[in-house]
């Protein structure tokens, strides 16, 4: 399957990526667009090679062959250090908060990018060095501010509920104003609340930055994405609109495993679907 959706400059483009782990196929010919501004949600049943797709873009896995383009350029051989550089964020399954530093420096630790001042100036305690750590200290409280964590900035991530450092896992992602974040698994132990919370967050990330979703909760892809790409045994099997995308028969039989319009499963997709339709008609009646 080619490369399908809208072609706007500086997006993320991946063609015909396989990966291979010796006699296992990962990814198989995976082909797929995320355009500029653009809310790509990938889904697809455990196994299906979404977090491996995630690994390929940051550089902890690397293809066996297929090409990967970001702001219109090819790239390979990512290393992961330089991901902040190339203006791409990343959350994962779980919060991968450092248990050593406080909330205030984890979402520091996303903001390195703007340090201007080197290795040396901060050693010797130069005044540079100085108004650098300031400025990212100011950056880091707006952006804990801006998700309502200000108020644990000092405590250690551990002391905090779940939920809450998920916004914390997400604020060190979105401090380095990425143009490609990629959410793995964002909704993943957050309650109804926390998940209308967090869709209305990416929601309004839409056009100001590429978002790539990983997310089993149906809902919260109907409801948020511009697209959706499904994966099954590494390979991209629809992509489309959330609508048209939540009504293939080939998803409902690979993603939910019944082959069927009336299987259950099925119709919990349909009431996703509606439930995301619904926001959209309720967020045009409010503007």
């Amino acid at each position: 399957m080619g490369v399908e959706g809208p072609h706007r400059g500086g997006g993320f483009v991946a063609r015909e990526l396989t990966v291979r782990f010796g006699g296992i196929t990962a990814l198989d010919a995976v082909s797929l667009q995320a355009g500029a501004g653009e809310v790509l949600g990938v889904i697809g049943p455990n196994g299906a090679g979404k977090t491996t797709l995630f690994n390929v873009i940051c550089g902890f896995v690397q293809p066996t062959s297929g090409t990967l383009e970001w702001r219109g350029r090819a790239f390979a051989k990512v290393h992961t250090n330089r991901l902040a550089a190339l203006g791409i964020a990343r959350t994962l399954q779980g919060v991968g908060l450092f248990e050593g530093l406080s909330v205030l420096e984890n979402v520091m630790v996303g903001a390195q990018r703007f340090r201007s001042a080197g290795t040396l100036s901060a050693l010797l305690g130069l005044p540079r060095a100085d108004r650098d750590e300031r400025a990212l200290r100011e950056r880091a409280l707006a952006m804990l501010a801006e998700l309502g964590c200000a108020d644990v900035a000092a405590r250690a991530p551990h002391t905090l509920a779940y939920p809450v450092q998920k916004r914390v896992a997400l604020a060190r992602a979105l401090v380095s104003e990425p143009e490609l974040l990629l959410l793995d698994e964002p909704a993943g132990g957050l309650d109804a609340q926390d998940m209308r919370e967090l869709g209305e967050r990416i929601r309004a990330l839409r056009g100001s930055m590429t978002v790539m979703l990983v997310e089993h909760r149906m809902d919260l892809v109907m409801s948020v994405c511009d697209r959706v790409v499904v994966l099954d045994f590494g390979k991209v099997i629809a992509q489309g609109d959330p609508a048209s995308v939540g009504s293939d028969e080939r998803v409902l039989e690979a993603y939910l495993g019944q082959g069927t319009a009336t299987a259950p499963g099925a119709q919990a997709v349909a009431g996703a679907r509606a439930h995301g339709a619904g926001d959209a008609e309720r967020e045009q009646a409010g503007r």
